[in-house]
């Protein structure tokens, strides 16, 4: 089955054909694996369910997120499916899935760091995030948003549609790895916009666009702005101090030429030219307006470059934008 054509079915309330996947598990193996869900295997809850460490009879250990009951069947076949025809090294790799009745679960590689957030926002872990790290971090995850905007097999953009600290899990090392697919929209065509229903996302991370109904790869983009801005600063998105969302205080700074106030006074050592690149690619991914920020080929040749000139943000509101009024839009199905 071809990637666009199995991504489009995933849509569909009617399950396909099973078997043509092979990496299906038993619930019994699952079960014992996790010690029948133990609260001792208990790693922590999101993507619509609770996520548990497994240890199968191999000796792999995996992690088996177990939905919920209440969980929308659609958003576990979003994710099985999708996952299972891409790889990129940031994007977690899943082994398999169970179905049985009314249960539900999906099976990934084991990551043992956990997710970005408990690091960062950690003040007995945050000594483990030095700023070799974070750096490599930020472009860790920029490298897995280019992949699914622009390299997945076949011709479609993958919107992820929730970036967000507790979605990017750290492996051994503390690589980075996007999880959590399970609002991921499709789009046939590149640089596509259509019309949403219903807005999904994560608070303080969504795009001011998603408002008026307008969804693209580049609320993606918003969303990896907050992402970094959260990295070098150390600081939650919606819990900046003062009563002043981070953005809000990055944008100040920035304005002020004081932008490297805004690094993480927790670290001891950081390299200024790429803490400042950092803090400009993400006011630049937060433009309110989507048609002022970059696309993720863009971010990526800016992470890597050895030049300090950056295109400089602007901050021009949706309002001032008429471009957005404009848009050609087209009805699509996003199977909630």
């Amino acid at each position: 089955m071809g990637f666009l054509s199995s991504l489009f079915t995933c849509f569909s309330e009617e399950p396909e054909d099973e078997e043509e996947w092979n990496i299906s598990f038993d619930l019994r193996t699952l079960q014992v694996s996790t010690n029948f869900f133990s609260e001792s295997n208990f790693l922590g809850d999101g993507g619509y369910g609770r996520l548990y460490k497994g240890l199968m009879p191999n000796g792999q250990e995996v992690a088996v997120r177990k939905f919920s009951e209440w969980c929308v069947p659609l958003n576990f076949r979003n994710e099985m499916k999708l996952l299972i025809e891409i790889y990129h090294e940031n994007l977690v790799t899943l082994l398999g899935y169970c179905e049985e009745g009314s249960g539900r679960m999906l099976v990934y590689e084991y990551l043992p760091n956990g997710s970005l957030d408990n690091f960062l926002f950690d003040k007995d872990k945050f000594s483990c995030l030095d700023w070799t790290t974070r750096f490599r971090i930020v472009k860790g995850v920029a490298r897995g948003l280019l992949y699914l905007h622009e390299e997945v097999p076949g011709s479609g953009t993958i919107i992820h549609s929730s970036i967000c600290a507790r979605k990017i899990l750290l492996d051994e090392k503390f690589n980075p790895k996007i999880s959590d697919f399970g609002i991921a929209k499709l789009f046939p065509e590149k640089s596509t916009y259509v019309n949403v229903s219903m807005i999904s996302g994560v608070l303080g991370y969504m795009a001011p666009e998603l408002m008026h109904g307008y969804l693209s790869a580049k609320a993606d983009v918003f969303s990896f702005g907050i992402l970094v801005l959260e990295i070098v600063s150390g600081i939650k998105a919606w819990l900046a101090e003062a009563n002043e969302s981070l953005l809000e205080n990055s944008w100040k700074l920035y304005k002020e030429g004081k932008s490297l106030e805004l690094v993480d006074s927790n670290l001891s050592q950081y390299n200024c030219e790429e803490a400042a690149k950092c803090i400009q690619i993400g006011l630049l991914c937060c433009e309110e307006s989507h048609k002022y920020r970059p696309d993720m080929k863009s971010v990526n040749l800016m992470l890597s470059s050895e030049s300090s000139t950056l295109p400089t943000p602007i901050s021009i509101s949706m309002e001032d934008d008429e471009s957005i009024c404009c848009l050609s839009v087209s009805s699509y199905d996003e199977g909630r």
